[in-house]
């Protein structure tokens, strides 16, 4: 069972990662065009700052799983080269551990935020107003999705590529 759901959460993590890099790209591509917009028509583009960041906050969160299947976040390569196998192996698991603590905790307090925002119609202080659920839902989904590859990867499965080879 845990295999399928590690195959499962390989899938969401590719489609995440594609989605990921589309936002960014659209972000780019809005910040562009507002700094277009304001310095040579002179027009007000309140939206725009607003739009970029939660496509960035997506992106940003939604990919992070993709991530850590991969084991591409920055680390410190110098330790690992020191340490004997099996020692690298329980500092790695213990990482692992706190990471998966942490990133449950961000999780569940991310969606109370979402239910919050969500019951009370909560929105940004701008004209624009958009509604707050839309990057809090983007934070829970990433970070629940985080927390599951984690645990995935502290029960052995979820692999990094390098380590099925």
């Amino acid at each position: 069972m845990l295999a399928r759901l590690s195959r499962g959460l390989e899938l969401i993590n590719r489609l995440f990662a594609g989605v990921s890099m589309v936002a960014m790209l659209v972000a780019c591509g809005i910040l562009t065009s507002s700094v277009v917009t304001r310095y040579f028509f002179k027009i007000s583009t309140d939206w725009q700052d607003e739009a970029s960041v939660f496509l960035l906050v997506g992106a940003t969160f939604l990919s992070g799983a993709y991530v850590q299947a991969r084991r591409g976040h920055i680390g410190i390569g110098l330790l690992a080269g020191l340490l004997p196998p099996r020692w690298n192996r329980l500092r790695q698991w213990m990482c692992d551990l706190l990471s998966l603590s942490f990133c449950a905790f961000f999780a569940w307090k991310s969606w109370t935020l979402c239910l919050e925002a969500l019951r009370e119609g909560q929105t940004t202080d701008s004209t624009w107003a958009p509604p707050l659920w839309i990057p809090y839902v983007l934070m829970s989904s990433g970070m629940t999705l985080l927390s599951l590859q984690l645990a995935l990867q502290l029960a052995g499965f979820g692999l990094a590529e390098s380590e099925r080879r």
